[in-house]
């Protein structure tokens, strides 16, 4: 991957599950407090990892599926779903190696920052302060902070107004499909880490700039 110039780089938009926190253990522990809620059994580790991503509402759809739950039972599911999983926010999740250094390094570089996810602004927030990593970034956005969640370019055009910052200068720094065809589709450079959740495929057979297995590993030149 070639060296990424800060001198052609205005900003960096981050994604934050799979790509800074490995939020893994949180969503398995709600999505199975919510199954039992609803007397329905469990569901495996494998299945929850390719599932998320895409944003809450299809991880749960997708989850009651799975789990034999019948359709008519998503706004209960939904319910019970937010408060597990606010009440365990962070409890089962872990900040990836090299990830803050890597956004000190980017900052350092004189990047503006935006945090840009399909979870909930509800949970981004919190989780994201309870992981001591909210203060690098200017702003935040969640999978309801807009009208369409990523792969579409919308978030990230939004999120590049926000900054003030023009997409071809603007950094997308993501672990799956999502982010990379999302910052296709607006025109971003995109970097994906080798770590997180691309549902269930290979991360290096998508379409990026450049892939990292740690965020502090970025080839920022001097």
């Amino acid at each position: 991957m070639p060296s990424l110039d800060p001198r052609t780089l205005q900003a960096a938009i981050v994604d934050l599950d799979g790509t800074m926190v490995d939020t893994l253990g949180d969503f398995v522990v709600a999505l199975h407090r919510m199954l039992a809620d609803l007397a329905l059994p469990p569901v495996d580790r494998a299945f929850v990892e390719r599932t998320i991503g895409k944003g809450s509402e299809h991880l749960l759809r997708q989850t009651l599926a799975h789990a034999g739950g019948r359709p008519e039972q998503f706004d209960a599911a939904w319910a019970r779903y937010q408060a597990h999983y606010l009440a365990i926010n962070g409890e089962h999740a872990t900040v990836f190696p090299g990830v803050a250094e890597g956004l000190q390094r980017l900052r350092e570089a004189g990047l503006r920052l935006a945090c840009l996810t399909n979870k909930p602004l509800a949970f981004a927030r919190p989780l994201l302060a309870a992981k001591g990593l909210d203060g690098y970034f200017g702003a935040v956005f969640g999978g309801d902070s807009f009208e369409r969640k990523k792969p579409d370019p919308l978030p990230l055009l939004k999120t590049c107004e926000v900054l003030g910052t023009p997409p071809a200068r603007t950094l997308m720094l993501g672990d799956s499909a999502n982010d990379a065809q999302a910052a296709r589709a607006a025109g971003c450079p995109v970097v994906l880490v080798t770590y997180g959740y691309n549902h269930g495929e290979p991360v290096r057979g998508v379409d990026a700039d450049g892939f990292v297995d740690r965020l502090d590993q970025l080839p920022l030149a001097r």
